[in-house]
């Protein structure tokens, strides 16, 4: 069988490469980290990668904004090899860092597919500092993304300080209509937060933890996917396995929210490429 290539970023300040990679690859993917000056150089070619991940952390100290230095470089010295890789239908995520730089380059929200404008924005969170904390997320059922096919809602993490979602009305409606609103924080029961703090983290307009491109082949949300790729990770696990227990049933151990999610980027691209 051939194999998917995932390409994850690296380098300056990026620190969620080796679990991005673990996740791809329970999810059957080939992972490859890859430092961003190796892909500037020229020593790694973008065009030999089905799936570019822009992962978490906090490149170059998001000392100028969260994703701006990132942004900036790629899109100064690659920009012309990122618009191809977007043309021959190939996919994109960008996780919490990773999805401000995307933002910054333009590649989200592509209102128009136009991959070179940014509209949106990310910013401080309103409750004026840091968030680690676990989220409930609900998904549109109505969305292209490829990525979230099938999944309904799903607990995820979140480390930021800069996590809140802004945009003009006009854009957010557009968003909206495009059903381009791929994740929102949500409660317990999966209903949107509707602002309300903690379910909503960072004071995100509309609740939005995420968003798609009209095609749903690119992907950025805040929360981490991939922290998410054993039932273990999740905070509530031994409670749940207890539960379970007393109810004299199996506890359920396969694939995690956060391994179906990369695992729907690796079918994709099974389907369409190979």
């Amino acid at each position: 069988m051939r194999q998917v290539n995932a390409l994850i970023l690296t380098g300056f300040g990026l620190n969620c490469d080796h679990e991005t990679a673990l996740a791809f690859e329970l999810a059957g993917a080939r992972p490859h980290r890859v430092h961003i000056n190796a892909l500037v150089a020229g020593k790694i070619d973008l065009a030999d990668f089905h799936i570019l991940a822009f992962g978490g952390g906090f490149s170059w100290g998001d000392d100028h904004g969260a994703g701006v230095i990132q942004a900036v470089k790629l899109k100064n010295h690659i920009g012309g090899d990122l618009l191809s890789f977007v043309d021959q239908g190939k996919l994109i995520i960008g996780i919490c860092n990773g999805f401000q730089a995307l933002v910054n380059l333009g590649l989200l929200p592509g209102l128009n597919q136009d991959y070179t404008r940014r509209s949106v924005a990310i910013t401080y969170n309103d409750c004026g500092n840091f968030r680690d904390q676990w989220v409930h997320l609900t998904a549109a059922s109505d969305s292209p993304c490829v990525f979230t096919k099938g999944i309904g809602t799903a607990d995820f993490p979140v480390r930021h300080g800069e996590g809140k979602f802004i945009a003009d009305p006009d854009v957010v409606a557009a968003l909206k209509a495009g059903h381009q609103v791929v994740f929102q924080y949500a409660d317990e029961k999966g209903i949107p937060a509707n602002g309300a703090f903690p379910f909503n983290p960072n004071g995100s307009i509309q609740d939005i933890a995420g968003i798609c491109d009209p095609t749903g082949k690119i992907f950025g949300l805040m929360p981490h996917p991939e922290a998410y790729n054993h039932v273990t990770n999740h905070p509530d696990w031994t409670r749940k396995k207890q539960l379970q227990k007393r109810l004299k049933k199996p506890f359920a151990t396969q694939d995690t929210p956060g391994i179906q999610l990369f695992g729907n980027g690796v079918n994709y691209i099974r389907e369409r490429f190979f």
